[in-house]
């Protein structure tokens, strides 16, 4: 366990979906829940359930992560450059998703593009 634990969940659930597991448990924290939300709402994962007594999230996994990473550091991102983004880490453009917090919560880069505002990265799911 490194001292990144929304980098320790995201790698959890990569090499869990590369096993072809149904589920893996990973760290709760206010961040998880939030990227897991937005992997939700993008179809990326089935659902999430949160175990308070273990202090765990179960994910539920729905086989549809090629390939998943969190963007260290977390670079800050204006409007006009998520173009420059999306060519670095997604590999064809409209395949997957950059996850990042801006000043209203975490979202992919398509709902701030639509919202019209800048953020950090968080990550990439594709």
């Amino acid at each position: 366990m490194s001292k990144d634990l929304l980098t320790d969940a995201i790698t959890i659930i990569r090499n869990a979906e590369n096993a072809r597991k149904t589920s893996c448990k990973v760290h709760k924290t206010k961040l998880i829940e939030r990227v897991l939300k937005v992997m939700k709402e993008e179809g990326y994962i089935k659902d999430y359930k949160i175990l308070d007594e273990e202090r765990k999230i179960e994910v539920q996994l729905a086989g549809k992560i090629n390939y998943c990473k969190t963007i260290k550091p977390r670079l800050p991102v204006k409007l006009s450059e998520f173009q420059k983004y999306e060519e670095r880490f997604l590999p064809a453009a409209d395949f997957g998703i950059l996850i990042l917090t801006t000043s209203r919560g975490v979202m992919t880069h398509k709902d701030a593009i639509k919202n019209k505002i800048g953020g950090r990265l968080l990550a990439f799911v594709y």
